[in-house]
């Protein structure tokens, strides 16, 4: 059975998450006068996103909730026992630094063009509705997709199956009749390939390939492969291009 729709990850999928992250962090420290504190930049950059990494690993476990996970990520990175009004304050002129930077990756709207008459779209993503509806807004996305799932509201993240089944639920579509797009081979890829979708991993360069192991995930370069990819939907059969 072909393909029916296309459910997509966000962040370093469709927006440059790493660059954006990147660039607002670099304007934060500079105003907050905090370069000095943090060594160079790119040392900063990475502690911050180790950090981030790190709390928002808590967070998909469900050992702390969204807020929280960004109260900590601010404490640990600063080394300081702030209060939540502070903390958060923090975060909140990083936000705006960051958000001055968002931009989709050059190959997104050509894709979506190319699918838009044939494919169905939704967003599954590990953060909340809050965050990535006003993203995809901002961006100009939003009205092309049917629906926006996000973990903090199903109350399951990726990689396990119910997050990606949930997506085929809210479509009314069986897992196979829906590939899953994501920039991330393991929470992505494997995940959604686990689930019974067709995993196509969008390889970025932000995330160390793994070995797919007895899955299919099919790795592509560019969003411009999609299209013929979902067309012959070599699923069955075909030899993994992860890794």
């Amino acid at each position: 059975m072909s393909i029916r729709a296309v459910v997509w990850d966000v962040d370093d999928t469709l927006f440059d998450y790493t660059s954006a992250d990147r660039s607002g962090m670099r304007a934060h420290l500079v105003a907050e006068g905090l370069l000095g504190r943090h060594g160079a930049v790119e040392e900063a950059l990475r502690r911050w996103r180790e950090i981030t990494d790190r709390q928002w690993a808590r967070y998909a476990a469900g050992e702390c909730d969204f807020h929280q996970q960004r109260l900590d990520r601010v404490r640990a990175f600063l080394g300081a026992e702030l209060a939540d009004a502070e903390a958060d304050a923090w975060f909140q002129r990083y936000v705006g630094h960051y958000e001055a930077a968002w931009a989709l990756f050059p190959d997104v709207l050509p894709a979506l063009e190319a699918l838009a008459r044939t494919h169905r779209h939704a967003v599954l993503s590990n953060s909340s509705i809050t965050v990535q509806e006003r993203k995809l807004r901002a961006l100009g996305l939003l009205d092309r997709f049917e629906s926006v799932l996000c973990a903090a509201e199903l109350g399951v993240s990726k990689p396990r199956p119910g997050a990606f089944l949930a997506a085929c639920e809210t479509l009314g579509l069986a897992p196979h009749e829906v590939a899953y797009v994501g920039d991330h081979p393991e929470i992505d890829g494997r995940g959604a390939a686990e689930a019974g979708l067709l995993a196509v991993w969008i390889d970025r360069g932000t995330v160390a390939a793994r070995a797919a192991g007895d899955v299919v995930v099919h790795r592509i370069a560019s969003l411009a492969e999609l299209p013929a990819l979902l067309r012959s939907d070599t699923r069955f059969g075909a030899p993994s291009t992860f890794g």
